[in-house]
């Protein structure tokens, strides 16, 4: 058996009482639904991503090891994001080459599910963040004057790439005024909210740009595994004792034959629970 299969890995079951208090002490993150999550046979638990520990509120969450992928340069010792390579690989997750279609992951992914445990994946791709060059042609685009590209650079790696975006297109379609979008563009999320308050959007309009495009990944490999999807989505913001950061589970469902069906109805179930959420927290 694959070393990835490994269900009872030392590293993972030895981190994740220690470093899961910390994590619950520190974010004070709210789960909901948690009941969702099969207590035996292979699935694969797929949401949104907006930080580097969202797959730790889904571990807290249940008593089985989730296997999550994780991009390449974790794995190497010599990249600046691979100090502790030791603890990915120790911990059971699953290297992925993100610049092509990394088939060799697929299948370890694959192989996890085909020996009933559990798979931890985000659709989206990667975070909910602005990247090069996307960055470089909103700083030619919008950039104040006297500010520095990496000055802005750093104010506009800290917003959701999904709501800069819709705050783009409502200036463009002349919704906001120019002196709302130039004094809002470093903090989109906050004013999205305030016109969400004021109901000049509805709470749709809101979710509708919550989340990237989903990849197929989840749902073909649902599809292939005979594995149910368990859809979460993850709200709030992540701080110190945070009093908005939640996770809510929803129900198990299967992937059918038509994929784009399938990948679409996955988008739709982790909008909904995002609507849930965001109602309970007040908007």
């Amino acid at each position: 058996m694959d070393h990835h299969t490994n269900e009872s890995m030392p590293v993972y079951k030895i981190a994740k009482p220690i470093l899961g208090i910390i994590y619950k002490l520190w974010y004070n993150p709210k789960i909901i639904g948690k009941e969702n999550i099969p207590k035996t046979g292979s699935f694969l638990i797929v949401g949104n991503h907006v930080h580097l520990m969202d797959q730790c509120n889904v571990i807290i969450a249940t008593k089985r090891h989730i296997h999550y992928l994780a991009k390449m340069e974790y794995f190497d010792p010599n990249n600046k994001v691979g100090k502790f390579a030791w603890f990915f690989r120790g911990s059971g997750c699953i290297p992925v080459d993100r610049e092509k279609k990394d088939t060799e992951a697929t299948d370890m992914a694959l192989e996890v599910l085909k020996n009933n445990h559990a798979l931890g994946l985000f659709p989206e791709g990667t975070r909910n963040a602005f990247k090069e060059p996307r960055i470089k042609e909103l700083y030619d685009e919008f950039s104040p004057e006297n500010m520095t590209y990496e000055t802005f650079y750093k104010k506009i790696k800290k917003q959701k790439r999904t709501f800069v975006e819709y705050l783009i297109e409502l200036r463009n379609n002349m919704f906001i005024t120019q002196d709302e979008f130039d004094d809002n563009l470093f903090n989109a999320e906050e004013f999205l909210d305030d016109l969400l308050l004021n109901h000049r959007i509805t709470l749709e309009e809101y979710v509708d740009h919550y989340l990237l495009p989903f990849k197929f990944g989840a749902v073909s490999m649902s599809h292939k595994s005979a594995s149910v999807i368990v859809p979460y989505a993850i709200t709030g913001k992540y701080k110190f004792r945070s009093k908005d950061l939640t996770i809510r589970f929803g129900e198990p469902f299967m992937a059918e034959d038509d994929l784009e069906k399938s990948n679409l109805e996955l988008q739709e179930r982790i909008k909904q629970l995002i609507k849930l959420s965001l109602k309970d927290s007040g908007k």
